[in-house]
């Protein structure tokens, strides 16, 4: 029975108003951080256009082979999955707890005090938009009926997966401030000031940048106030569903404008619940919800990403390396030139993350085809199909004056002056 009664005796008046324990909701939603694209049961394009380099010196006479630049079409899919909300109880529950709401009468689910069944209806809206903050976050899907924890990929499962992402070098024991920093001196220069790109990072990080702020001398705000939530002008959004250590710097609204997106059958999905008995001749009633959502980035080179999630450290047998979480780290020292080694797993979801680090002074080596120099750092990353190697940016902050802050790319190196 989905009532559960505990530590309760009927012995006088009690609080006519059930108390629920605070959560927070879906927050992408909430906040307006996310584009929500309503009435899709099968699959919704979100159409990309790319154009090349097109200006050239005047020519008189152009002609067809003097022409420059392209306009490149491509896709990103959403496809909504289907998942549900559904819970039975005995309305005959509430006869031990408020002796005022004893059913008169036949023992039938609308003859209780309205006031009672809204408030079950209430707490259970709350707990799935509760669940669905994390999943439009976290959510990965997965392919097997069975599987309850795994319903629909969310925008941070997305991000991991697209290749075109800018991932930022940091670690745990760097400030939020060298994180911040980073994540803005990564960031392409024509989305640092755009008034829509934000950055989303855990409630926990965004209290310690907080901190950090206060406790500069006679620059932050005192101890009984909160500082600006901004980095250089930049706002900061503190979401619960994010986990700590990341922060995800992108272009986040409601609108059509928006980096993020989401489609859902109908946006009130989430808010209709259906009640009904469960058998005409039975006493019990059930709650049902169903919904379907996906969430997905438009553009994966329009979103910066830092994380310094600690990962679970796996071991490599013979030539195989199997994964036992989404996020892996593995150390390896071949011992001839070029060895190959491949992954194996049997939970591989997308977004998987594997961090390779090659011990061994001059010999590299590979995995699933994928080069690591002799004594360098890898991470790559499970797209839903292959792994591919990412597009990581080593940012250096020198405390030198003027400061430089050097930009440290996959191909070339270069110095910038912070402003």
């Amino acid at each position: 029975m989905a009532i559960q009664i505990q530590n309760t005796a009927y012995d006088g008046e009690v609080l006519e108003r059930l108390l629920t324990k605070a959560a927070t909701g879906n927050e992408l939603v909430q906040k307006g951080l996310i584009k929500l694209v309503p009435n899709i049961r099968k699959k919704y394009s979100i159409p990309r256009l790319k154009t090349g380099t097109m200006l050239q010196k005047r020519k008189e006479m152009p002609e067809s082979n003097d022409s420059k630049g392209n306009f490149n079409y491509s896709e990103k899919a959403l496809v909504p999955h289907d998942f549900m909300a559904y819970t039975e109880f005995n309305p005959r529950a509430f006869e031990e707890i408020w002796r005022k709401y004893q059913p008169k009468g036949n023992m039938v689910f609308d003859q209780l005090p309205p006031e009672v069944q809204n408030q079950l209806l209430d707490a259970m809206s709350r707990q799935v938009n509760f669940e669905l903050g994390y999943h439009f976050v976290n959510g990965i899907y997965k392919d097997d009926d069975e599987d309850d924890d795994h319903l629909f990929n969310g925008i941070l499962t997305q991000i991991m997966a697209d290749s075109e992402v800018i991932h930022v070098k940091s670690s745990s024991a760097e400030t939020m401030i060298t994180r911040l920093q980073k994540v803005r001196k990564a960031t392409p220069q024509v989305l640092r000031n755009n008034p829509n790109f934000v950055y989303m990072m855990s409630v926990d990080d965004a209290d310690r940048y907080d901190d950090e702020l206060t406790q500069r001398d006679a620059k932050g705000a005192n101890w009984t106030d909160t500082n600006a939530v901004r980095f250089k002008g930049t706002n900061i959004v503190p979401l619960a569903a994010i986990p700590d250590g990341v922060i995800i710097g992108t272009v986040a609204t409601p609108d059509e404008d928006s980096n993020t997106w989401g489609a859902v059958n109908l946006v009130d999905d989430f808010n209709v619940i259906q009640i009904d008995k469960v058998t005409n001749a039975g006493e019990k009633y059930f709650f049902k919800m169903l919904m379907m959502a996906d969430t997905n980035v438009a553009f994966g080179e329009e979103v910066v990403l830092l994380d310094v999630r600690e990962a679970a450290t796996v071991s490599a047998s013979g030539t195989s390396i199997t994964l036992t979480a989404q996020a892996s780290k593995v150390s390896l020292e071949p011992d001839s030139d070029s060895k190959a080694y491949t992954i194996s797993g049997d939970d591989i979801l997308m977004g998987a993350m594997l961090e390779i680090t090659n011990t061994h002074a001059s010999n590299k080596l590979t995995v699933n085809s994928i080069e690591v120099a002799a004594g360098a750092t890898k991470k790559i990353y499970y797209s839903g199909k292959s792994w591919f190697d990412a597009k990581e940016v080593d940012v250096k902050i020198t405390e030198v004056s003027p400061q430089q802050v050097q930009v440290v790319g996959t191909v070339e190196t270069t110095t910038k002056e912070q402003a």
